[in-house]
């Protein structure tokens, strides 16, 4: 088998949540979950043996409803958080009293009583534990996972539903796993996870102002000025915001000429951040300069809803489509690397070193790297493994999870 070859694993329902299990450093792992309005919705936890080329996998079930959106601790393997559809009736009760008056000597009296229910779909969030002898992979055959599926732990509720539909849960970067971030509606609340994650507390929260009914459509927190800042978009704008205030600190209006659908931050360069959205675009943004964007891409051809840079090597960035195609792009020139990887002299013969100054006089060139073509619906999310910088999944809403690599002439140019 071709080491570049693509390995591909069929979900049987529905899904657009995909996470790297972040905590996990030693082990390829990530985390699926579904959208199944007939059937017990799950989480399937996806091991990839990289020597092997092989998947295995766990299903844990989630009982609480659709997954849109799903999050790994930073610091603790076997805990995570979802945001899920939950339906509730709300009954109204009508009575209707009426009387007639026929003639002088005979009235008619008719009382009429109606119930309507009516469903309301709420989005919620909790924060959920695996059973402990899953947190970090398990050897069982896959059938005897699919036929005993276990359940996970409720740890507690973030109970913001006052505050509306939940659109994502945020960790803070590199923490201890005891503050998030939820966006719900127009508002962003900050939580401190209590008693090992077993209680929420809301610390503070923020909200969106403005004309007509703003909501927070995704959002990023930032793994710089020491994890204080928070990106957020909300139909065509990016927001910034100090958490320490919960003050807006920055507005980019009409940062995309749709929907803005994602957002990321660049690890290594702590102004810069990319945006994509339905206007089949991706942005490249120096928050300090809000007028225009420092680069643009267009290489999709419908909505893009996932932008990730690589963890490591902030030149490389992935974007997924409902064009159904997944790019590689390597953004060399806007990177913390723009003349490519810094040698020491000392380590050059003269010959080399020759080369090496020639080459190092320009930057490099921005390029499309690869562009994957393996999904055949649309692409809800890409994301990187937190133990291979190398490696990265995809995810289709038709429950295709397709796991690729780096192309290895691209990662020894960026190494040597």
């Amino acid at each position: 088998m071709e080491d570049d070859a693509p390995v591909i694993y069929g979900l049987e329902f529905q899904a657009r949540a995909l996470t790297a299990q972040t905590a996990e450093t030693d082990t390829i792992r990530f985390l699926v979950g579904t959208q199944s309005l007939k059937f017990d919705n799950q989480i399937h936890i996806i091991d990839f043996d990289d020597e092997n080329n092989i998947i295995n996998k766990n299903v844990l079930l989630h009982h609480a409803g659709e997954i849109w959106h799903i999050s790994s601790s930073p610091a603790d393997k076997g805990v995570l958080t979802t945001c899920y559809n939950k339906s509730e009736s709300v009954s109204l009760s009508l009575s209707l009293s009426l009387s007639l008056s026929l003639s002088l000597s005979l009235s008619l009296s008719l009382s009429l009583s109606l119930s309507l229910f009516h469903h309301r779909v709420l989005t919620c969030a909790s924060v959920w534990r695996m059973p402990a002898e899953w947190e970090s992979g398990s050897h069982e055959s896959p059938d005897d996972s699919s036929n005993n599926p276990q359940t996970l732990e409720l740890l507690c509720h973030l109970d913001n539903t006052a505050h509306g539909n939940v659109a994502c849960v945020l960790w803070e970067p590199m923490g201890d796993g005891k503050r998030v971030i939820s966006l719900a509606d127009s508002h962003a609340v900050l939580w401190d996870l209590q008693e090992s994650s077993s209680k929420a507390m809301m610390s503070s929260s923020a909200t969106l102002e403005g004309k007509g009914q703003l909501k927070f459509t995704s959002g990023k927190w930032s793994p710089h000025h020491n994890c204080t800042q928070l990106a957020t978009a909300n139909d065509t704008a990016i927001r910034g915001w100090d958490l320490r205030s919960m003050s807006q600190i920055y507005c980019i209006e009409n940062a995309h000429g749709q929907l803005v659908r994602d957002l990321d931050f660049n690890p290594n360069k702590q102004y810069y951040l990319a945006s994509c959205g339905d206007d089949c675009k991706v942005k490249f943004w120096d928050v300090r300069h809000i007028n225009e964007p420092v680069k643009t891409l267009e290489e999709h051809s419908h909505w893009v809803w996932s932008v990730r840079y690589n963890h490591s090597h902030d030149q490389l960035l992935l974007t997924a489509s409902s064009d159904s195609r997944v790019i590689l792009s390597n953004m060399v020139s806007i990177s913390s690397e723009p003349f490519g990887h810094l040698v020491d002299d000392d380590d050059l013969s003269d010959g080399e070193e020759a080369r090496h100054e020639e080459k190092s006089r320009e930057p490099l060139q921005d390029s499309v790297v690869a562009t994957y073509e393996e999904h055949e619906d649309s692409v809800y999310a890409a994301e990187w493994s937190s133990a291979d910088p190398w490696l990265f999944a995809s995810l289709s809403y038709d429950g295709r999870l397709v796991i690729n690599r780096v192309p290895r002439a691209l990662k020894y140019r960026i190494l040597l």
